[in-house]
This record gives structure tokens, C-alpha cells and sequence, in this order.
């Protein structure tokens, strides 16, 4: 597992102070991490929505081609970040995180990165 690209973490310690991130900077991280997963987890059996900043297809099994996928996992950009470095576990996000149809479990292919621990500093 490797270390999360500078700005996840960067925007993960704005969150973790009670501020809000420039969307820009959210968006970015979003990406990294979505292109992270797609190279873990590569396929087009999942769509994974992290809104208003990005969407890919990603996990291995049946493909989808047209309409609305028959697995989609949805959540907000923190709740993503956290995921996708371990400050959060994918059965603690349950309440924030929307996955339904079949592969939508996640938490194979999570954290994507080496644990980061969030801090109030």
C-alpha cells in the first residue's frame, strides 16, 4: 500500500479542523482517489459517485453498458477521503455512505492508501 497523494491529506486536515476545503482542491483529491481504485479494482461492474465532483465505473464483474448501473456506492468527498485512507472503516460509514446492487461492498479494495490519522492540530 502507498502513502496518499499530498492532496488528500491536505484536504482531510482541512476537514479535520472544522473548515471547508476549496472545491478545487476537493476535486483533485476526489480524482487521485478515483484513479486509484480504478488501477486496484479495475472492471465496470460498480459506479462509484462521489458528487458534484467525479463518477467512475471500477470492480471486476458483469459490465455495465447503458442506463442506470446495477450497483452504484455514493457518498459525500469527506466521507470518501476517509475511506480511502482508513480514518474510516466501510462498516462505520454505513449511515454515510449509499451502496446498492451486487459487488457494491467496498471494503475489498479499502483504504486505498497507508492509514492516515486525522488530528484537531
Amino acid at each position: 500500500m502507498v502513502a496518499a497523494p499530498s492532496s488528500i491529506t491536505e484536504v482531510l486536515a482541512v476537514f479535520s479542523r472544522g473548515e471547508e476545503p476549496a472545491a478545487d482542491q476537493v476535486k483533485a483529491a476526489v480524482k487521485a482517489s478515483l484513479a486509484a481504485l480504478i488501477e486496484a479494482a479495475p472492471g465496470r461492474s460498480v459506479e462509484v459517485r462521489i458528487p458534484p465532483f467525479a463518477a467512475v465505473q471500477a470492480i471486476p464483474g458483469r459490465t455495465h453498458r447503458r442506463g442506470t448501473p446495477s450497483a452504484v456506492v455514493e457518498t459525500d468527498a469527506r466521507t470518501w477521503l476517509e475511506l480511502c485512507v482508513g480514518a474510516t472503516l466501510w462498516t462505520q460509514a454505513a449511515n454515510r455512505v449509499r451502496a446498492s446492487g451486487e459487488r457494491s461492498d467496498l471494503s475489498p479494495w479499502l483504504p486505498l492508501y497507508e492509514e492516515v490519522k486525522l488530528s484537531l492540530e
